[in-house]
């Protein structure tokens, strides 16, 4: 017996080494750390409880028959963050570089299945090649099978990939149809076509990462929703964002005991909206101060500026945070701004997770570049992404709400269950030296001034929209964490369904 169990040590100890000494080294050199490594800063110490530790490929072709190794390129398992289940995959760039056969997919499907099974969140870490070129089309099957997981795991389980290394070809894929995905800066990329096909295709010249690096996907493209230092840091993150999620859409956003005040009020909000209306101000600050410890996790932070997306508590409770930023392009909606904050919108009422809204918006971007970009469709994601939403909707407008952008950013018409108003809150079609020229088109600019001033008065305030139940109520700024926290306890007995579907039809 104990020769058997020294045998079975050792094998584990050889699966364990995967690539090797060497190449375990040059994955040290590159700043990178190696699949096992970064599994347990994942998670909780001494939780990984691996699967398939032996799993070997079953090609023949091309010499493959004489290069196995244990594993086979990919870690797989479960284990828990912070107590809570999750299953995780971590391609082994040791191994075959961390390219994908049939039976590394195998490996894969089998914790995908497992956790859509036992309703737990699931993480892949990407640092791989592609496909194994030398299996050919069972690769490819390998990844199409992967795909099918991704899709019927979408809204049922939380999905995070997080890009280590190079994930190209059939892998960018998988992460593509997940929930969130995170890149570590200067040592991964992504893209469908490396540089030497795109040389030889479109002539150009071209580098791993100006292709896909970090900069264009977490910044240009917003295929990223973030991008970290290093593995440590990535790891840390992805950890702080699990404890925000339910396991599943089965269970509720996980509740914490929070040890700031719940009606806390915060004086210093009075004064946060500047006095010129063309002044900006830093909407950040305004979620800071009314989130629980100030706690705020932020997704795509470098990406369509112009709104912010994340997650933080109230009162404990997880909550999505949507808000205009006045600070850049005066909070516009533009088209990436309209499609990172539908995603984000989706993500949050798929897991249960309520909305609160911070509005500060002067409409839509106007001009050529956005019509011709399909700023109709893009912006209507967003309207069709609250307006399906049956979460509980807290809206707060601290400014500007104009023409259809009110309407868009959870306004009382498309089902908010609570919208509130600061006073200093313009609710109108447009803004008031706009709405003027065009009425009064014909009049003198010295009458102009004066319409102008009519306009503000009747219209550049929050109580036109109360009075009509629009809003239900104007409050006062510094109120505003106790007005949302009260908001959040009366609507957690909400029951809202949307009619029977198949599926919608979202805007895409």
């Amino acid at each position: 017996m104990k020769q058997i169990l020294k045998q079975l040590e050792t094998m584990r100890e050889t699966a364990r080494q995967g690539g090797g000494a060497r190449r375990i080294e040059a994955q040290h050199a590159k700043g990178k750390l190696t699949a096992r490594e970064r599994v347990d800063l994942l998670l909780d110490e001494g939780s990984f409880e691996e699967f398939d530790m032996f799993v070997e490929h079953r090609a023949t072709d091309f010499g493959m028959a004489e290069q196995k190794v244990p594993g086979d390129g990919v870690v797989t398992g479960w284990g828990t963050i912070n107590g809570r289940t999750v299953f995780v995959f971590s391609k082994d760039f040791t191994v075959f570089g961390g390219s994908l056969s049939s039976a590394h997919a195998q490996k894969i499907l089998k914790v995908q299945r497992q956790a859509l099974k036992m309703g737990a969140p699931i993480i892949g870490l990407f640092d791989a090649g592609g496909a194994r070129i030398q299996e050919g089309v069972d690769s490819l099957a390998g990844y199409a099978d992967i795909f099918l997981e991704n899709t019927l795991a979408s809204g049922v389980i939380p999905q995070i990939a997080v890009i280590m290394g190079p994930c190209a070809g059939g892998d960018v894929y998988s992460p593509a149809i997940m929930d969130f995905i995170f890149m570590v800066k200067d040592t991964s990329y992504m893209y469908v076509t490396g540089p030497d096909v795109v040389k030889t295709v479109t002539h150009e010249d071209v580098t791993h990462e100006d292709l896909g690096g970090y900069r264009v996907h977490a910044m240009k493209s917003g295929v990223a929703d973030g991008a970290f230092e290093n593995d440590l840091e990535a790891m840390t993150q992805v950890r702080r964002l699990v404890d925000f999620l339910p396991t599943s859409n089965r269970e509720r956003p996980p509740v914490r005991v929070s040890f700031d005040e719940a009606e806390r009020e915060e004086p210093s909000l009075d004064t946060l909206v500047p006095a010129n209306p063309n002044k900006p101000y830093d909407m950040k600050e305004l979620i800071l101060k009314v989130v629980d410890e100030a706690d705020f996790f932020e997704i795509s932070p470098d990406f369509a500026k112009n709104i912010i997306c994340g997650f933080a508590r109230m009162d404990g409770q997880p909550v999505g945070i949507v808000a205009n930023q006045p600070q850049v392009l005066a909070g516009v909606l533009d088209i990436d701004a309209s499609r990172k904050a539908a995603r984000f919108v989706r993500f949050c009422d798929a897991f249960e997770i309520p909305l609160v809204t911070f509005v500060d918006v002067p409409g839509f971007m106007p001009g050529t570049r956005q019509e011709q970009g399909g700023l109709i469709r893009h912006g209507a994601k967003l309207l069709f992404a609250y307006a399906e939403a049956t979460v509980p909707k807290i809206t707060i407008i601290t400014r500007k709400a104009y023409g259809g952008a009110y309407d868009v950013m959870s306004s009382k018409h498309i089902r908010g269950d609570l919208n509130y108003a600061w006073p200093t809150a313009e609710i109108a079609v447009m803004g008031s030296k706009g709405a003027v020229e065009i009425i009064f088109r014909n009049q003198t600019p010295e009458e102009l001034v004066a319409r102008e001033a009519e306009y503000k008065e009747r219209f550049a305030n929050p109580f036109v929209a109360a009075a009509r139940g629009y809003i239900d109520d104007v409050i006062m700024p510094h109120g505003t964490r106790r007005r949302i926290v009260r908001g959040l306890r009366s609507l957690k007995g909400k029951t809202l369904s949307n009619p029977w579907k198949k599926h919608d039809n979202i805007p895409l």
